[in-house]
């Protein structure tokens, strides 16, 4: 689990860092919140999730582990694809942010109650 974790982070710190990089080149800032979010939930905290994962494997093979992988990786990307349409104006994403947030947030808080739980 840790591994994968890690692997996935890592896509999202190529998403981030292109949008950041598009964003400058055009100098075009809208899609910040995005970019934001891609980095701090994707990549840093998907990364130092899988750290964990990979030092206590006993939070990993959990089914709290295991959900919070599943919902994070789904909530994250219905979110992040919501805002980025959000944010050039197409108003009706806001259901997909508001979904892809509620599932991302119950993820961690998963991954909150697994590390008290199982990381000694």
């Amino acid at each position: 689990m840790g591994a994968r974790l890690l692997k996935i982070s890592v896509v999202y710190f190529v998403i981030g860092v292109l949008l950041g990089m598009y964003m400058s080149m055009s100098q075009m800032f809208t899609q910040i919140g995005v970019h934001a979010h891609i980095n701090l939930l994707g990549w840093v905290s998907l990364a130092l999730a899988g750290l964990i994962y990979h030092l206590f494997p006993q939070a990993a093979e959990s089914r709290l582990g295991v959900w919070h992988f599943w919902l994070h990786n789904i909530g994250l990307p219905v979110m992040m694809i919501g805002l980025f349409f959000f944010m050039q104006g197409h108003k009706a994403m806001e259901a997909a942010i508001i979904i892809g947030s509620i599932v991302t947030i119950i993820g961690i808080i998963l991954f909150a109650v697994n590390v008290w739980r199982n990381v000694r």
